[in-house]
């Protein structure tokens, strides 16, 4: 009887995807709640539904990838390859990384995410391939943020050099350790 429950409980949702999921949901009430007690916030029902599509897509696909892969590696450079293009289109959706939301230099972020996405898929979602996609996608994310400050597309003076260092700073570092989680799943093996 003991073994049975153990495998009933053991078939449940694990802790981790109630805790993304809820997670998600909570992220969507923030705006939703924030908005009875100010005006600063004032959501449309086109932001809360692209944000909920964003959301979403998000944890659907590490939902998926824990599906694909049992390896940790695997999920962590998942999760961080996710993270990136989910802050990469949130914070350009918000307010930009180069000048504001509405500054076209900044759909060049989407092209970083383009790249991951159809390394992966050229792939075939094997890591080592992954590794590689990850590692065109630091690379792209560096060359994008050069581009962006040499062709002057930032904020002018210093501004500029911030919005560049800062999409540097932030964004290089997560394909990277996707990379290399892929790296340490490939070789696992």
């Amino acid at each position: 009887m003991t073994a049975n429950m153990r495998t009933k409980v053991g078939r449940g949702p694990e802790w981790w995807r109630i805790a993304m999921w809820g997670g998600a949901c909570g992220l969507l009430a923030v705006p939703l709640i924030a908005m009875q007690f100010t005006g600063e916030v004032d959501w449309t029902g086109g932001d809360f539904l692209f944000a909920a599509v964003l959301l979403g897509l998000a944890c659907g696909t590490i939902e998926l990838a824990a599906r694909v892969s049992g390896d940790w590696a695997y999920r962590g450079g998942v999760i961080l390859a996710v993270a990136a293009s989910f802050l990469l289109v949130w914070v350009n959706g918000a307010v930009g990384i180069f000048g504001n939301e509405g500054n076209p230099a900044n759909l060049m972020f989407l092209g970083v995410i383009a790249i991951a996405i159809l390394g992966a898929v050229f792939a075939a979602f094997r890591a080592s391939g992954m590794m590689r996609a990850m590692l065109a996608a630091a690379v792209a994310q560096a060359l994008v943020s050069v581009i962006g400050f040499v062709a002057g597309w930032t904020s002018p003076g210093q501004a500029g050099v911030y919005e560049a260092a800062l999409n540097f700073a932030l964004f290089t570092p997560f394909w990277l350790a996707s990379a290399m989680l892929f790296r340490r799943a490939s070789r696992a093996a």
